[in-house]
Formats: C-alpha cells, structure tokens, sequence
C-alpha cells in the first residue's frame, strides 16, 4: 500500500523569520507560524490538497528483459510478459497498457482467453492468475499458487475453460478457468510412461490436444519421451522415446502428424499411424561431412508447422539450429516454405516468437501472414505473404534504448506549431523497405481525449544522439533524431597516443540538455566537457561551427571552513566589471605525457553542409590543464532574448555570448564572491608536480564511471548476468542515487564534486582487480548512463545509514564535503571497509583544515531572468541566478544592448555584486513570481529562419517578448518574488529587498533529488521528488505542503537522474533501462485517466468453424468433440488435494470494483452496469424465444406433412 499524507489546507510550515532575513534554526519544522508578509501583497492561493493525487498514466518502450508472448487472433491483442513481473498489452497505436504482478515474479508463459477478454499468466512463483481485460485497466480476477509442483508448461485449447499445466516432476494438473481451483483429473508420470522405464522423463515441456480428436492430448517430456494421452479411457495410446531431448511441438492441422524440434538442431517428422520411428529428421542448417554424419548443430528452441491453403507446401518457422562452427553468427530466425529456405539474422537473441494466423481453430488451414519476433531489446514482426518477407514498421516506440538513455527532459504545453515541424523534417529521414500492409496487431479501440495539449520528450542517448518525442495524449511517437557526433572529427587509430582511448567508447554522450521552444535554440552538454549549440532551420545549408575553447581550472585548491554567522552577509556592491574574453590558448606542442591547452574532442574546421532542422552553431569545449582533464559540467542555462548561455561545474562559471560568439565571463566559483565571500578559505601549500606520465593524462573522463559501473552495463548486455552477482548489489546500494561516482569524482549536477588527479584504489578483491588493469588504465570509458542503472537504493540506506547526503558523499569518495546546513554538527570519516558496511564513525574534531581534506564549491543550478541584481536598483534588469553546492545563491547583473545592431556590435557587460543568498544544502532550482502569484515566464526571442530566402519586404529581425515583472503588476508596485529550492529546504525571497518571507524545511532524513516550479490548475506550486521516494507538492509562495506521498519504496540512479516535472501536473522517469514511465500529480487528470486510455477489448463475434464437408467427415477427417466438464468436473473427478495449490481470490473483480466504488459516482456506476445487464438478458431472452417459437414452427411443419403422408395407409403398410 502506498503511504500518502496530506496536511490540512489551512496549516503553514513556515518558519518565522527575524528582522536580518535569516530563518531562526530554533523552531522545528513543519510548525505553523506567521511570516512578516509586506501589506501590498495579498495573494490568493487556489491550490488546495484536494488537487492532488499520484497516479501512473502510461509506460512507454521495450518491455525490459522479456520472457514470453501471447496473441489473441480474434481481439488481435499482443501481450509481452518480462522478467520483473510486468505483462504489456499492445493494440492499435494508443492502446498499450501495462500491467505488474505484486510478487514481481518472472513471466514464464500466457495464454489467451481467446475472445473472452481474458488471459492467464504463468509466474516463476509457481502462480497462476487470470486477468480481466475488459477493463481499460486490467486487474486480477483469480490467483492460483502451487505448493508442491513447480510449473513448466500450460495450453488452454480454444474455446475451452480447462487449462492443462505441466509441472517439474512431469505430472499435468486441470484448471477450471471460471472458478480457477484444481480438477481431481490429474495425469500423473508414471502413469503416462512404461512401467520398464527406469529414468525419470523429466519436466512437461509441451501440452497441446490432437486437432482430430479433443480427447487426446499430447504430452512432450523433456528428456524426449512424447505420449499420446487418452482423456476418456485414462490411458496412453502410443509412447515415443527419442534420443534427443525434446523443446517444442507442432500439429499439421489435420492431426495426423507433428513435429519436433530438439537439442542437436534437427527436426523430426512423426506419423501417428507408425510412432515407432520418425519419418522424417531432417538438420536444416547441418551439413554432411565427409564420414557422412551431420556436424552438430545449435539446439532448435522452437517450431511451428503451419499449412497455407494456397500452397501445397507447408510453412516450417524456426530459430536456432545454426552449426557450431559459425562462430560469430548472429541469430536466426529460419522460414522454410518448400525447397526455399530464408534465415533472416536478428540484432540480439531471440526470446520467443509466433507465427500469426487467419483462424483461431487448430483443425482448419492455418493461413499464416506474419511472424512476431520477441528479441531481448526488439521486437519485429516479419511480413509472411511477400516473397521477400519485410518486415512491419513498428508503431509503438520500441527503440527509446537505441542507445542508452543518459538524461530525459519533459516539455507540456508547447508551441502548437513546433510538433508538426519537427514531424515534417524527420520525416525525410525514415528508413525505407518495409511491408506496405498494415500493422498486424490492431485490436482494441483509442480516441484522443477532449483535454490535451501538445507535450514532447526529449531524450539524451550514450553515443550522443537527441531524440525528440511527441507525447500528446498519452502516446509517444518519434518525430526527430539529432547526432551531436557530426560536429566532431572521427579520432583515427593511433592518434594522439593513447590519448585515443578516451574517444573510443561513448565520447559524445549526452549529460544535460535545454531547450527553447519559441526560438526553437537547442543547447546540449557532453560528457567530454564540451556544449553544443543549435538552431532550427527548414532549409538546409553550408556553414563552418564556430569553436570557443574556455580554460575553466581552478589552479588553487582551497579548503572551507565554515564562517562564525549564518546571517546573509550584508555586502558592499563593487564595481561592475565586464572581462575581457579570453582568447584560446594555443594548442600545446608538448607531449601527450604534459596536455596542457587542448580539448578533448576536435571540432570539424571546414564547411560542413547542414540538413534541415537543427543545425550546429556553436560548440564551447573546456581544455585540460597541466595534464588534468577539464572537470564535468554540472549546469546549464541559456536565453534566447539575451543570446546568453551559461554553464558551470565544480571549478566556476562560464558565461559566452552566441550571438557574438565570445565569452563574457570565466571565474571561479571563488572570484565571484569577491570580498563578500561567506566562508574562510585557507589557502593550502602548493601541490607538487604531477606526474608526467601518460598513465595519469588517460585518467581524463575515467573517474566520470567506476568499476561497478561497468559490471552494470555488462549486464545490461547480458540479461543472464543481470541480478546474479549480489556483490556488485551490495556495493550499488551503499552508493548515492544522485551521484556518479567514480574514483573519487562526483559528476552530479547537485553534489560536490572533487578535484580529480587522486585515484583511490579500493581495498580487498576490488582493488586487487584494479591493480591487475595496470597503472593509470580507465576501468571504465563508456557513457554514464540512466539506462545502466540498474541497482537499487533501499530507502533504509538514505534514512538509517546516513545522517545526510553530505554524509553520503563523503563516505562514497573518501573526502570531506562541507555545507551550509552541516557545519554545526560533526565531521565524518570514512573508509572503505565502513562504505560496504553501510556504517559510519563520527570524528570528534569538527575541524577541516586537515591535509587530506579538501573540496571544491560546484555551480549546480543557473537561470537567466529579469531581476534584480541590487537591493538599490529600481527596475528589473537581465540577470543570472547562480546556485552553488554550498546553498549560495549569487545574482549577477547584465547589461545587454537594447539596440539590435548594438547588440551585434557593442559588448555585453556582466558584473558580478557580491549579492549572496544562503540555503540548506545544494541549490537545485529556482523560479519567479510577480507580486500577484503568477509565474514569470521567460523572456526569449521569436522563431525566425536564419537560412530563409531573402525577403525583402519582411526583414528578419529579432523579435522578443518579454516577461518583466513590472509590466504584469501595476497595482502590486515593484519588485517580485523569488523562490528557490535546494536539497534541505526552500525559500521565497521579496525582490530587490532581498528579505525572506517564507521558508519551509523540505526534509530532514532525506534529501531532494529534483525540484521544478510548475503550473497545475491554473495555479503554481513547488513539486519535488526526494530521495527516499516521496514526491512533494508545496503552494507558492506561503511553502505550504499540499502532497506529501511515498511514491517509489526504493529509488536508484536511473530514476535520480531522468526523474523530471512538467507542468499540468506530470512527471516522468526512466522505470528500466529501456522504459519510460508517465505519471500525474494531478486529480483532475487522475480523475480524466479513464477516458484518456484505451480500451484492449471490443466485442467481436467469434468466427465460424468451417464445414469440412461429408466426405471428410465420414472418413474421420472431422476433429471429434467430448465434454471436457463430464471427465474433469467436481461430480466425475472429484476435488484435487488443497495442500496441492492454494486459490487467492483478486481484488479486480466486479465485487471488488462495487466495493471500492462509493457515493453518487459508485451509485450511478453500478445503476448503469445493472441496466446493461438487464437489457443484455432481455436480449438473450427475446433471442431465446424467436428460436423456440421457430422450432415450434419447424415441429408442426413437420408433424403435419408426417400426418398427411400416413393418413391413408393400412397398419400393416409401416
């Protein structure tokens, strides 16, 4: 059950605040109390507790691991079980479902209810459940858990409520679908086999019934021996003892034989008028040698035998079977249809795969017309009516795991017009070749519901692709990929040394992305340190990138320590400044053993030709520095009105002008703070040369991953692998979920990263396999990426085994981290035998002076706004808000040129004032408000195409709209509010007066993960996603919770990191690595769900078995029917044993539906269910009687021509 808690509308948790603006630490939090609130602001906050509720909306993307697959030929509905428990159920595009056991037990098999709206799933628990899918959300009706018997295989034959299940021991056990409990019928193994025989058969690995005659089922054992059990007699008919270990069988539709796929790759043909040998074994991919055996072959995991009615030949479908000695082979998936035989290789392993056909009964020409394919990451259906059998164009967005996901970002409500644009230019570059028919699998029915809006995805992949996504109306279709590769020159082998290795896995791999959607300016940052500019345009061109290279190193290394006061230090502001742009440094000649000056990737120098769409403009790389590698960039801003981008990581803030393509500012972290810097410094002793090795220059980009990270991705690789090495478990859950740590680096844009150089070697059998790489090797190059993640975080670790997240990072990189909200209590000291341990040790000095000690103030949040950069100013200016890992906020003034030709020419001016702001923790987000409670978007510049023919009519220049916030408050004077959010807590300051007017401690156990300001029923709140899995709503700007719901029992790093809000009340986050999960906040979008979804089932009528005719039906050719219910019921088989299953009722039935439905809404549900019900018997019964008042007809009809025939002849004429 989740845990949920929503606080009373009319309670406040700020906390009072003194006359100076600093919060007074004494009153706990949560404790209502007045804030000091000026008289002209009087707003009316609408938000209440009652406009919020957590709700899952939809999954998008591949089923993570996959295990088996299910299709309804009737309802034309495809379902997908995978390894964590959850089933798919794929229609038409819109109606995609996903449904997830509690017992999180692996998929093992489903079946169909084919036609019922029903299916029926195999769990490695040993459970059976049958689902209900005529609801839009599918739920479990009955429940079916075996206590003794492990099971291995089901079949259910069509249009039959018994469900045959195989076991481990080789027993086979009857399940009544309708009330779900065992059948006394059980066909037990030593029954089915020869008393002579000595060894067990093994396993049940198949179940089907003869399509000839319902009473005889068709038993397959593992080991080879096949039985043709009879239902009636309770007896065997025939045994079949093979050599080679059986995995499938399939009936010809007349069944009068079957085959078999087995172990040693061949396929063998039985006759059931002689069983005693097959008549047929053939090795389909095996060749004869020169002794004349076959050479061995791959096992044949499965086949199907299908007959087609235009063809005298069958279709056979296979996979597996290669030869051995093809090494390197991808897999196959085999069709032979006569003498041709076509293998058609796959991209991973195949999992499962069925062969579609045009009738559902087993006794009729099959008719097949497709192939769906269940890879581990793909899914392809093959098209099996064209000679070359293309394949379909997947609808659904299975390839969100192309490459591995590394960031997400979320946009709602955007420009109308960008979707269809960006439709439009990716539409040119789809892949060609595929099957013109339509898509095989549409049942179900979807409409676009009356309340949407246009919403995009964007992705961030690992080989440094962009995808754009168009998620309207809870569907998500590609609309446009970007490779941020072409920018770069491809390294050559042998370049640069060693240096090459660093670009050879994963160089571009995409950290953090932002994006303009009115001025269409995208912004992307790498993991090689570097950002890319972007503009839109819908004609192609021949430009040359412009490059800037920025030297961001902080060459002194100092140590903080925390200052006597926490009061906001009141500053002087010093003269603005505007620095010079630094002009890049020449690139050094020295050898690779000394970088110094050069980036890590090399930007292409000549024309490039650009297609429509977005197109390179700019490309910012930081350079590396007396041999250190440039540190990871930890934020990001830009704004299109001010043609300004900005970015920071732990070394200080870069400021670059794109639109004259200079750089207005590089300082540290350190230098902005001038004379007004909060902490005491100490200055250290020089640090000592480094080393001049090549070994120590390879660390670059190594400390972005560790060696568990690498186990990790391995795994991802290798499904097997996956949750079977529990050290690696182990060690992933004593790490944070919000950083990546590596070596003794934390690259996370909200914590503190540390000066690289220092390698820490592990102890014990992880640091002895680092040492065996060699010195200075990478243990790991490849992207960090969201979708490798695949390690949890018990909630236990962040709440019990660490006082805080500093505590978190200290223990993780073996360094001590200072913040603002923990110099009053104790420094921790770590090791690394503790860090496993999940314990910590608390050092009686509160001292951080210490030579081993040090750290570094990161730049973890940035925006661009207008505002104000002084207390003394009087109007709102260009401003840049900078939040450090410390819980500083900065507010630097710009001063842009109003005039668009000035604006080309004259430089911009940035002038950092000292103005300091302090907070609890990190600085994750802020945001604006006018004095009414209004959100300030913004300002940016208009759309226009660069690349667009001359008009001269229509000059193109630029167009901004902005949001100032004296122009929306005329009657609430000057000034705004700002609100900004940290990893502790949040605070709304009063613009220029800097006074604080509310502060609400967000967590104290826990720390926050992501924080937005967002938009939610017209009204804005504060949402936050925490590290302990809460997801939190707090009003704006009074903090007060609204929300406050225990969401995810456990987090880790996949969701850390792409977990994002939106507005109206949505949110998204990686939930595999290779799914995408949608959620709301919102009630009246939970409350709209209903309607927005699709429905998986419509009433079709069952199609009408074929009449074979007289001739076959004399000769025995028609399949021969009994009533299943007289041989498996209570009354002939009596009840099973109750220690042999156990039945578990479900909660998704039409009792649990009236129950759970209440008031008005529940009264007038259940009223309408009822009329339906009743019309539906009336019907049945108007039926009923139309057909036995023409029986009636028909009878007299009859009696009277029987009464005319007879009425003249003689008693002895009969």
């Amino acid at each position: 059950m989740k845990k949920f808690r929503k606080v009373l509308d009319g309670l406040t948790t700020s906390s009072p605040i003194n006359p100076g603006g600093s919060p007074v630490y004494g009153s706990a939090a949560g404790t209502p109390s007045a804030a000091p609130t000026p008289r002209e602001l009087d707003i009316q906050e609408t938000l209440m507790s009652e406009h919020f509720q957590i709700c899952k909306t939809v999954r998008h993307g591949f089923p993570c691991q996959p295990t088996a697959l299910a299709f309804d030929p009737v309802q034309k509905i495809l379902a997908i079980g995978s390894r964590s428990g959850g089933v798919r159920l794929l229609g038409r595009p819109g109606v995609d479902c996903h449904c997830q056991h509690e017992s999180g037990a692996a998929v093992l098999q489903l079946q169909f209810l084919i036609n019922e709206g029903a299916l029926v799933t195999a769990c490695a628990d040993d459970t059976l459940h049958l689902w209900n899918l005529r609801q839009r959300r599918p739920a479990i009706l009955h429940s079916l858990k075996f206590n003794r018997e492990r099971i291995t295989f089901c079949h259910l034959p069509f249009q039959s409520k018994w469900l045959y299940v195989g076991t481990e021991r080789g027993n086979t056990h009857i399940v009544n679908i309708e009330s779900f409990v065992l059948s006394g019928y059980v066909i037990m193994w030593n029954k089915a086999i020869e008393l002579s025989t000595k060894t067990h058969p093994g396993p049940v690995v198949h179940l089907s019934d003869s399509p000839k005659d319902e009473g005889k089922l068709l038993i397959g054992f593992e080991s080879g021996t096949i039985v043709m059990w009879d239902l009636r007699s309770k007896r065997t008919e025939f045994r079949i003892y093979y050599d080679e270990a059986i995995h499938s069988v399939s009936w010809h539709h007349e069944g009068r034989q079957f085959m078999c796929s087995h172990s040693d790759g061949s396929l063998s043909m039985w006759h059931l008028r002689n069983t005693a040998k097959p008549f047929q074994v053939t090795f389909p991919h095996g060749k004869s040698q020169r002794d004349g055996r076959k050479e061995s072959c791959k096992p044949i995991l499965k086949v199907e035998y299908k007959t087609s009615r235009n063809s005298s030949e069958a279709f056979v479908v296979f996979s597996g079977g290669l030869s051995y000695d093809k090494a390197g082979r991808r897999p196959t998936l085999t069709i032979m249809h006569g003498k041709a035989i076509t293998v058609l290789e796959m991209d991973y392993p195949i999992v499962d795969f069925m062969v579609l056909c045009e009738t559902p009964y087993s006794n009729e020409v099959q008719e097949p017309y497709a192939v769906v394919v269940l890879l581990e990451k793909d899914f392809v259906v093959v098209d099996l009516t064209q000679s070359n059998f293309p394949i379909f164009e997947n609808p659904y967005p299975m390839d969100i795991h192309e490459s591995p996901v590394t960031c997400t970002a979320y946009f709602a409500d955007c420009p109308p017009d960008i979707i269809p644009v960006l439709y439009s230019i990716g539409a040119k570059h789809k892949k060609t070749g595929y099957s013109h028919k339509e898509w095989p699998v549409s049942g179900g029915t979807w409409t676009v519901g009356s309340q949407t809006y246009p919403e995009i995805i964007i992705t961030g992949h690992a080989d440094g692709s962009i995808k754009f996504w168009d998620a309207t109306a809870i569907t998500l279709q590609m609309l446009y990929k970007l490779k941020t590769s072409k920018v770069f020159e491809k390294p050559k082998s042998g370049e640069m040394g060693r240096s090459a290795e660093l670009v050879e896995e994963d160089p571009f791999a995409v950290q953090m992305i932002s994006w303009c959607p009115q001025s269409r300016i995208f912004c992307v940052v790498g993991i090689s340190a570097h950002v890319i500019l972007y503009r839109f345009s819908k004609h192609d061109a021949n430009t040359i990138i412009t490059s800037l290279e920025v030297r961001l190193q902080c060459d002194m290394e100092d140590v903080i320590s925390p200052s006597d006061t926490e009061n906001t230090p009141c500053f002087s502001d010093p003269s603005g400044h505007s620095p010079q742009p630094q002009p890049p440094s020449p690139r050094s000649n020295t050898p690779d053993s000394v970088r110094d000056s050069i980036p890590c990737l090399k930007v292409k120098d000549r024309m490039i030709r650009m297609p429509p769409g977005y197109q390179a403009e700019l490309v910012v790389q930081l350079l590396w520095v007396d041999g250190e590698p440039p540190q990871q960039i930890t934020s990001l801003d830009l704004n299109s009105a001010y043609g300004l981008l900005a970015f920071g990581n732990c070394n200080g803030l870069a400021v670059v002008d794109y639109l004259q393509k200079t750089i207005l500012l590089c300082m540290s972290t350190v230098e902005l703070y001038g004379s007004a810097d909060p902490f005491q410094r100490l200055t250290r002793s020089p640090r000592k040369n480094r080393q001049s090795t090549s070994d120590t220059c390879m660390r670059g980009l190594s400390y972005f991953y560790s060696d568990s990270k690498k186990r990790i991705r391995t795994s991802y690789q290798s499904l097997t692998e996956l949750s079977d090495n529990q050290v690696s478990l182990d060690l992933e859950r004593s790490k944070s979920p919000t950083s990546d740590h590596v070596n003794g680096h934390c690259t996370s844009p909200t914590s503190q990263p540390c000066p690289s150089g220092k390698t820490r070697v592990p102890g014990g059998p992880e640091g002895a396999r680092l040492a065996r790489r060699g010195p200075g090797r990478p243990p790991f190059r490849k992207a960090q990426s969201a979708a490798c993640m695949e390690v949890s975080l018990p909630v236990s670790s962040l709440t019990e085994g660490y006082p805080s997240r500093r505590a978190m990072l200290q223990q993780l990189h073996g360094v001590s981290m200072y913040s603002h909200d923990e110099h009053h209590i104790t420094s921790y000291s770590w090791s690394e035998r503790e860090s496993r341990e999940n314990s910590f040790s608390r050092s009686r000095s509160s001292s951080v002076s210490s030579i081993d000690r040090e750290t570094k103030e990161a730049v973890t949040t940035l925006q661009f706004a207008e505002s104000y950069g002084r207390k003394s100013d009087s109007m709102p200016t260009p401003c840049l808000w900078v939040g450090t890992s410390l819980g500083l906020v900065l507010i630097i003034p710009v001063s842009i040129p109003m005039d668009e030709e000035e604006r080309q020419e004259e430089p911009v001016t940035v002038a950092p004032t000292g103005t300091v702001l302090m907070l609890k923790g990190s600085v994750l987000r802020f945001g604006f408000l006018d004095c009414g409670g209004a959100l300030i978007q913004n300002p940016y510049e208009v759309w226009r195409d660069l690349h667009a023919p001359e008009d001269p009519d229509r000059p193109r220049k630029r167009k901004l709209v902005n949001f100032s916030p004296s122009s929306s408050q005329e009657a609430c004077g000057d000034g705004h509010l700002a609100v900004v959010c940290s990893e502790r807590q949040a605070k709304v300051f009063l613009m220029p007066s800097q006074a604080c007017l509310y502060v609400h401690n967000i967590t104290d156990s826990s720390f926050v993960l992501r924080a937005d300001v967002v938009s939610v029923c017209n009204s804005v709140c504060l949402a936050c996603f925490c590290a302990n899995g809460h997801i939190m709503t707090l009003s704006l700007p009074s903090l007060r919770p609204l929300l406050d719901i225990s969401y995810l029992p456990l987090t880790d790093m996949r969701i850390a990191r792409t977990f994002c809000f939106t507005n109206g009340g949505q949110a998204l986050y990686l939930c595999s690595p290779t799914e995408i999960q949608r959620i709301t906040y919102s009630q009246e979008m939970c409350d709209n769900l209903q309607e927005m979804l699709g429905e998986l089932f419509t009433p079709i009528e069952t199609p009408e078995a074929q009449n074979r005719g007289f001739l076959k039906g004399f000769f025995g050719g028609n399949a021969q029917t009994f009533d299943r219910e007289e041989l498996f019921g209570e009354a002939a088989a009596g009840k099973a044993s109750r220690s042999l299953a156990q039945h578990i009722p479900g909660q998704g039935g039409m009792e649990g539906m009236k129950a759970a439905a209440g008031g008005v809404v529940g009264d007038l549900a259940r009223a309408r269910i009822a009329l339906d019900e009743r019309g539906q018997r009336l019907g049945e019964l108007e039926e009923r009687t139309a057909h036995m008042m023409t029986s009636a007809e028909t009878f007299s009809k009859h009696a009277h021509e029987l009464m005319l025939k007879c009425k003249d002849k003689k008693w002895y004429q009969f």
